[in-house]
């Protein structure tokens, strides 16, 4: 890949695995949970990267490029992780926390992107456009999950009250 989108068309693609990554965890978690609530928040964000990976592809193909279709093997494996996680601790918030870490994950990388003084205004503009969406369900997560922990804690006979 020699053309002068390369270096573009690089970055578009690793965000783009990282976003089928994070839509692929978000189903894990849907069929994960047991709260039709979370269920249904969690194939939102599911379809919702989706949209935003589909944006990123299109945006490789306009420059020429081969778009990312596929997640990477350790997203994989950490997926797995949590499912055995899910399975012997059986509480939305560790679910709901390995979600929160992948998306924190994924935040970062765009926040590198768009520190990368390298690419051209246009991606720049694109990744800015996607990480909107990307940090509010980071921040969605986050809240979510903190509140399941007080929930917790309140449940806590030792808790005071």
């Amino acid at each position: 890949m020699s053309s002068p989108n390369s270096h573009d068309i690089k970055v578009l693609n690793g965000l783009a695995e990282g976003l089928i990554d994070s839509a692929d965890g978000y189903a894990e978690a849907a069929a994960e949970t047991s709260d039709p609530r979370y269920r249904d928040l969690f194939l939102r964000r599911s379809e919702e990267r989706r949209r935003v990976g589909a944006d990123l592809q299109a945006a490789v193909r306009g420059m020429g490029g081969h778009p990312e279709d596929e997640g990477s093997i350790l997203a994989k494996a950490q997926r797995a992780f949590m499912d055995i996680k899910h399975a012997l601790m059986r509480d939305e918030a560790s679910v709901v926390g390995s979600v929160e870490s992948g998306e924190a994950h994924l935040q970062a990388r765009f926040d590198r992107a768009l520190s990368d003084e390298a690419l051209s205004a246009t991606t720049r503009e694109t990744i800015r456009r996607a990480h909107a969406a990307v940090r509010a369900g980071h921040e969605e997560m986050h809240v979510l999950r903190r509140s399941l922990e007080g929930q917790h804690d309140a449940d806590n006979p030792l808790y005071p009250q």
